[in-house]
């Protein structure tokens, strides 16, 4: 009995003409032996889960760095807020749910140590530039390993829609699309919840034409959007907002940078933190022969000093990058009186 082309056969029985379908995948880049039990999609969603990149989110900034308190979101939560979002919409538009997921819960990978602060230094620092969602592809494509093989080897669908889940290139697919409408839906309300209770803003202060269009709860605000989102997206090829609803959420979001993400006093540990990705870049960059050797094999000789240590900063947590930091810059003898 092979479970997996039962499962197949249901999609196409059953999914929207406008699914991906995972016996039409365009494939891995290496060929692998087909499962019998799970679909293409449904194995990249199970070697994201276990991998060593998906495990390290859970200690990885969302937007306030090093938070006194356990309910603030980590970049793992965030990223499981992104699924269950995705996998929502997913089923009321009839579409792939594997696919989203799997999308979804890689589509983080690549983002560094204090968040978008430790993206900005390493965009600055490396000549090529940093951007996450690139490097969540590197990720998954070569820098996470194992004895068996390097990289996850995804599906080409996966990989399309984890690069693309932000920026102006839309994904190939519409899971690709729903989550990218997903993400943005997640952390705008999210990072509202994380703020008020910060107290860098208070509920009343957001703004009134979105509190009475959208919600002026969070799970109000979050089911709006959502079905907006499935009333303007049903039987059609594309995934998007009505255009008032869109127009809000686009205006909250911009609330959210000028009172939050570009907030100095919201973000006041921001220049330490930049400080110390700096620093460990240099370190790195005179001193190459110290980088771990199991790090430095990854590469063939196409990779530049900047490529390594990038990718090696990039994929530490923010307490793994701290206690480095102390190790390689504070002398010994200081540690005991801390």
């Amino acid at each position: 009995m092979n479970i997996r082309k039962q499962i197949e056969k249901r999609e196409k029985n059953t999914l929207s003409k406008y699914a991906s379908l995972s016996q039409d995948t365009k494939g891995r880049k290496i060929e692998e032996e087909k499962c019998d039990i799970r679909t293409d999609y449904q194995r990249d969603r199970d070697r994201i889960i276990h991998s060593k990149a998906f495990r390290r989110l859970k200690h990885k900034t969302q937007v306030f760095i090093a938070p006194e308190g356990d309910h603030y979101r980590t970049r793992l939560t965030h990223t499981l807020e992104v699924a269950q979002i995705s996998r929502t919409l997913a089923r009321a538009l009839n579409l792939n749910e594997d696919l989203v997921e799997a999308i979804a819960l890689g589509h983080d990978l690549g983002h560094t140590p204090f968040g978008h602060t430790g993206e900005a230094i390493l965009n600055k620092l490396h000549p090529d530039g940093f951007k996450h969602n690139e490097q969540s592809l590197k990720i998954v494509d070569y820098i996470e390993h194992s004895e068996r093989r390097k990289g996850l080897n995804l599906t080409y669908e996966v990989r399309d829609g984890i690069v693309k889940h932000t920026g102006d290139d839309k994904p190939e697919t519409l899971e690709g699309n729903i989550v990218h409408i997903a993400d943005r839906i997640a952390y705008i309300n999210h990072d509202i919840d994380d703020a008020i209770r910060a107290k860098i803003i208070k509920e009343e202060e957001l703004p009134k034409t979105c509190v009475n269009s959208l919600g002026k709860y969070h799970g109000e605000r979050i089911n709006t959007m959502i079905v907006d989102v499935i009333q303007n997206s049903l039987n059609k090829n594309e995934i998007s907002m009505s255009v008032e609803i869109g127009y809000y959420t686009e205006k909250l979001r911009d609330f959210m940078f000028e009172r939050v993400y570009l907030n100095k006093a919201a973000k006041g540990e921001e220049d330490r933190a930049k400080y110390i990705i700096e620093q460990l870049f240099y370190y790195y960059m005179n001193n190459f022969d110290r980088l771990p050797i199991e790090h430095k094999n990854i590469y063939n000789n196409k990779k530049t000093k900047e490529d390594i240590i990038c990718d090696y900063i990039a994929g530490m947590t923010d307490r793994y990058v701290i206690n480095l930091f102390k190790e390689i810059f504070i002398p010994k003898s200081w540690k005991k009186y801390q």
